[in-house]
Order: C-alpha cells, then structure tokens, then sequence
C-alpha cells in the first residue's frame, strides 16, 4: 500500500494510508498503520463498522505522524 491508491470501487479512504511520500522515518511509522488496514481489509466484510475503524485508525495515523515529528517541530 506503500504507493498504491484504493483500488476502483474499494474504499476512498484506503489511500490516505499511502506512505512513500513521507519521509523515512515517517515511513517507519506510517507502514504499520498501512499494515494493518490492509489486514482487516482482508479479514471485514465490506460494512459500515470497517469504514469507522479505518477512519479511527487513519485518525491514529496521523496522531502518530505528527508524534513523530515532535523533536523537530520549533
């Protein structure tokens, strides 16, 4: 999922867990989150209960990201 968006008639909000536009250690941080989605891709059914736990963990992602970048922000 590194580079590849939703498929055509997948779920929209699968590309916003992309993540080979960040930087690397953003990456790093960014891969598990991918990871995971496409596991329980794998393992739900298509419903609406799957679009609020991708939502909630893209919501994480991003908390993670930002963490990630705490250091470095003046």
């Amino acid at each position: 999922m590194g580079t590849v968006p939703a498929a055509a008639g997948h779920d929209v909000i699968l590309r916003w867990f992309a993540y080979d536009h960040l930087p690397a250690a953003q990456q790093d941080v960014s891969r598990h989150f991918a990871d995971l989605v496409d596991t329980l891709d794998a393992l739900l059914p298509a419903c609406p209960e799957r679009t609020v736990a991708w939502r909630k963990l893209l919501e994480a992602k991003d908390a993670a990201v930002r963490a990630s970048l705490w250091e470095t922000v003046p």
